[in-house]
């Protein structure tokens, strides 16, 4: 790595561990159910909500109840969403007079966009209205993430609540997360993307006119062609919710490789930054609601450790360019500005390394947000984004996703303790008993489970291989990387694979859908299930869950447990296909 590089990677670490505090000590505001910053402001907003709603905010409910709140909403979220596309034509703010989306294509999206995926198979500029990316995607973009915090702080409830049968109100959170949190960070970071050149406006497709006439492109018989166009649309705020609520799906088909989206290299280092700090809020929310500050500190730092190492290695391998060209004289020269490498599939204005740098994060943070072509990278620096979507995205995770997630590994790395002291385990002072363990190993298992049967079956039809782009190894890699995306609710992929046949289209969708619901509800069963239980004394065999040696245990269960159940596929594609340049 350059200089430029550890500098841009030291700047985005400061500011993580400068801004995820107060990021954390806000929210557990917010959710404490106290008197928190802005109440004069946000409180008769959300009366207006509860009264419209017919919710009443002081009513808990059951983690069975809670879960089948959620479930309803998000089902009546995709049956929207899917409508919208469904009669897009005849829907307002169309300018281009875009047609209606085909009703697998349809299905796929709403399901995707709704679960906080935003796994994209279409050209969004050229496919979807302004009224559709407004009304019904960017709309997703804010209740999907809410959901995904509302489920984090339930678990945060169920943990330290005491023979309690509720854990919280589910309308009363995803209210208080979008009002509080997601709305104001969005109207100011979409203020920002507008200062840095994002556009924000209703026009469609317009054709251009160079300033200079020499520049006019002609065809290949000197005649004038036709001129070029470029699309408009409400982009600054989806930019904002899409990298703030770890969404991901852009409002043009390059994503954040697109000048409309990320003209800057800033705008590029800002993106990163808002992917990424709530998430990493989220612990010191953890920490502060359950009255330990030291349990939060150190989930903080396993996501912290989970984080940079894998942009530290991305970013070693991006830069250091393909060593085939290396050996034949044909690697791109380092430079002090880009840093060389490997430049195939990414803008010069982030270069190497900050393209390297926003793959890692948004395959970390479950973003899912591209600033180059994951295809383009190395094997090895490809590898390793695809090795952050299949880890579970632990470090630091997607909002509220990851922060539950990494809890349900912490009960298996106490469950693991429990075993090599001899003594039943405990965490937070509650022992974890059969049935948190059986909860425990479906979720860890459900989606490796999904993501491997997927691709296994898919890379034995001929119909299905045929819209892979690429032979061999990375063909694989493609494949793999596909169901990885879709299954962990990631949503960025290997381009060099066409998904648009139905076989892809149900296939994903069902991932998809699996990977985030049959996750969420063994969480809350998670969180039922302990808030019930009655907090057990310390002894001298309790294993303490709140120093180093914990966190390195974690550390560990999460990279065992993924190179048990991954390393062999993760040999069949990009190791290999690194081992043969």
């Amino acid at each position: 790595m350059t200089a430029p590089a550890w500098a841009q990677f030291a700047l985005l670490a400061g500011l993580v561990l400068l801004l995820a505090p107060l990021m954390g000590r806000y929210m557990a505001a917010v959710f404490g159910g106290g008197r928190a910053p802005g109440d004069r402001v946000f409180s008769p907003v959300e009366r207006l909500v509860y009264r419209w709603a017919k919710i009443d905010p002081d009513r808990e409910q059951r983690w069975t109840r809670y879960a089948a709140s959620l479930l309803v909403f998000s089902f009546a979220s995709i049956v929207v969403l899917y409508a919208i596309q469904r009669f897009q034509g005849i829907l307002p703010l169309n300018p281009d007079h875009l047609a209606s989306l085909d009703p697998f294509m349809s299905l796929n999206n709403a399901a995707s966009f709704t679960t906080n995926t935003d796994w994209q198979s279409y050209i969004p500029e050229s496919t979807v209205s302004i009224f559709t990316q407004t009304v019904g995607i960017v709309f997703q973009n804010f209740m999907s993430a809410a959901v995904g915090l509302a489920v984090a702080i339930a678990m945060m409830r169920g943990l330290t609540r005491r023979r309690a049968a509720t854990i919280g109100n589910f309308w009363v959170d995803i209210t208080r997360a979008v009002t509080r949190i997601l709305l104001p960070l969005s109207f100011v970071l979409a203020i920002f993307f507008l200062s840095q050149g994002v556009i924000q406006n209703g026009h469609g497709q317009q054709s251009i006119t160079p300033v200079d006439r020499s520049l006019v492109a002609t065809t290949v018989d000197g005649k004038p062609a036709d001129k070029p166009t470029v699309a408009g649309g409400l982009v600054a705020s989806q930019e904002a919710i899409k990298q703030l609520g770890s969404n991901g799906g852009g409002y043009f088909n390059a994503n954040s490789a697109h000048p409309f989206e990320s003209p800057t290299g800033l705008a590029n280092f800002v993106q990163m930054l808002a992917a990424a700090i709530i998430a990493f809020g989220l612990p010191f929310t953890f920490g502060r609601l359950i009255g330990s500050r030291r349990q939060g500190y150190v989930l903080f730092g396993v996501m912290l450790v989970l984080w940079a190492v894998p942009m530290i290695g991305t970013t070693y391998f991006e830069t250091h360019g393909n060593p085939g060209l290396t050996a034949a004289g044909a690697d791109q020269q380092p430079s002090a500005t880009q840093g060389g490498g490997n430049l195939e599939g990414k803008e010069v204005r982030s270069g190497a390394a900050g393209a390297a740098m926003h793959g890692s994060n948004s395959t970390s943070t479950s973003t899912g947000s591209v600033a180059a072509s994951h295809d383009s990278f190395t094997p090895l620096g490809g590898g390793i984004v695809m090795t952050n979507i299949l880890t579970g995205e632990y470090g630091p995770g997607g909002v509220g996703s990851g922060l539950y997630g990494l809890v349900v590994m912490a009960l298996v790395a106490v469950f693991i303790a429990g075993l090599m002291v001899g003594r039943t385990p405990e965490y937070l002072g509650k022992k974890i008993r059969a049935p948190d363990v059986k909860l425990a190993t479906i979720y860890v298992l459900i989606v490796p489970f999904v993501v491997l049967t997927f691709a296994g079956i898919t890379v034995l039809l001929a119909t299905a291989t045929s819209a892979v782009g690429n032979p061999g190894p990375h063909g694989f890699s493609e494949m793999l990387y596909t169901y990885a995306s879709a299954g962990n609710n990631n949503g960025s992929a290997f381009p060099g694979i066409t998904v648009t046949s139905h076989w892809y289209q149900i296939t994903l969708t069902v991932a998809i859908l699996m990977g985030r619901f049959l996750l969420i509800v063994p969480a809350l069963a998670i969180a039922g299930g302990s808030a019930r239980k009655q907090p057990a004394p310390e002894s001298a065999g309790t294993f303490p869950t709140d120093g180093v040696l914990f966190g390195v245990l974690l550390i560990a269960v999460v990279v065992i447990v993924v190179a048990l159940t991954y390393l062999p596929a993760l040999a069949l594609g990009p190791i290999v296909e690194h081992l043969s340049l």
